[in-house]
């Protein structure tokens, strides 16, 4: 096979000249080439292309923004490879990446797969945080990568590969965001195709992004998953509820606690020490434990918090999601 690796960037040039850097120390002679689409950056990163032409093959392209999904769209129409990778321009990639993917592959095909993330020593407390509370089983149930049934792995598109053939008979993503890439992946299981994990096919994601911003981005997560469910009913899970059960439980705990029931707070505060222990094991850190568990509060205030703004409007009111969130939909 031969490999495109699809990488929409927006404004971050020095995102794209890290992961550039990671692509050109491959240990593997697996041929691939690498197309980057800038999205209607206002700040663009061809010069730092240019640093690069004489390490990869690598072209690039400039579009009026419209989204990462119709980018993604746009780089895999233009690609001359087979299979394509799509990466998020925050991420690092391991030197043996590309090898474990074709093995992988070879082992077991499939149209579609999926890769985790992890964290490099190099990055912030706060990124190490926010990557073990998006990752961690504890939090997420490991959906991310690592805990869901291989047969029904939905891949993330900050690291996700698609077959040609698979992107031809699904026309791509949508222009929902976020939630266009469990949209992609549902409609190819209905066209037939399969998905899977690549467990060994990890990338380091960076997640540039504060406390304010993680809140919204998880509120948006929120939004778009009450959407996705009213669009496909049959993919349905009573753990995409979780989040918001979690922060309803939380009130009423408290509630409890002051008619003098501390039964249910005592709960939340094991959970929590659950929490801090595994994140001081897996980061060897008190600080970035301590971070884990504020990460873990904004991530089930925002999640939850949308979620159920959106059953409210989608499920109940019946209203349209373009109308109802505009902010989710982008315009081709």
């Amino acid at each position: 096979m031969y490999f495109s690796f699809i990488v929409p960037v927006y404004n971050r040039p020095e995102e794209i000249d890290e992961l550039l850097e990671s692509l050109t120390k491959f240990t593997s002679s697996i041929p691939f080439e690498v197309v980057i689409v800038e999205d209607g950056s206002s700040i663009p990163c061809q010069n730092i292309i240019e640093k690069y032409t004489n390490k990869l093959t690598i072209s690039y392209y400039f579009k009026p923004n419209s989204g990462p999904g119709d980018s993604r769209n746009y780089g895999m129409n233009v690609a001359k490879g087979d299979y394509f990778i799509i990466l998020d321009s925050d991420c690092i990639i391991p030197t043996d990446y590309l090898t474990q993917v074709q093995k992988s592959l070879e082992e077991e095909y499939v149209d579609c797969f999926g890769g985790p993330d992890a964290a490099l020593d190099s990055f912030s407390d706060i990124q190490k945080a926010i990557n073990f509370t998006m990752t961690s089983f504890l939090t997420t149930g490991g959906i991310r990568g690592g805990s869901e049934k291989v047969d029904k792995f939905q891949p993330r598109s900050f690291n996700m590969g698609l077959s040609k053939k698979a992107f031809e008979a699904s026309n791509g993503f949508g222009n929902i965001h976020p939630g266009e890439d469990p949209d992609l992946s549902i409609r190819l299981w209905n066209l037939g195709f399969k998905t899977k994990l690549i467990k060994n096919a990890f990338v380091y994601h960076k997640r540039r992004i504060s406390w304010e911003k993680f809140q919204i981005q998880v509120n948006k997560f929120g939004k778009a998953r009450p959407i996705l469910n009213s669009w496909y009913p049959q993919h349905t899970k009573i753990t995409f509820w979780f989040p918001s059960f979690f922060l309803l439980g939380f009130l009423f705990s408290i509630l409890f606690f002051f008619f003098s029931i501390p039964f249910f707070i005592c709960l939340y505060g094991l959970y929590f020490l659950l929490l801090f222990i595994s994140s001081l094991i897996a980061n060897k850190s008190l600080k970035i434990a301590l971070y884990s568990l504020w990460s873990t509060v904004i991530q089930f205030y925002g999640y939850g918090k949308g979620f159920l703004i959106s059953y409210y409007r989608i499920a109940l009111l019946k209203q349209k999601p373009q109308e109802a969130f505009p902010e989710l939909f982008f315009k081709k």
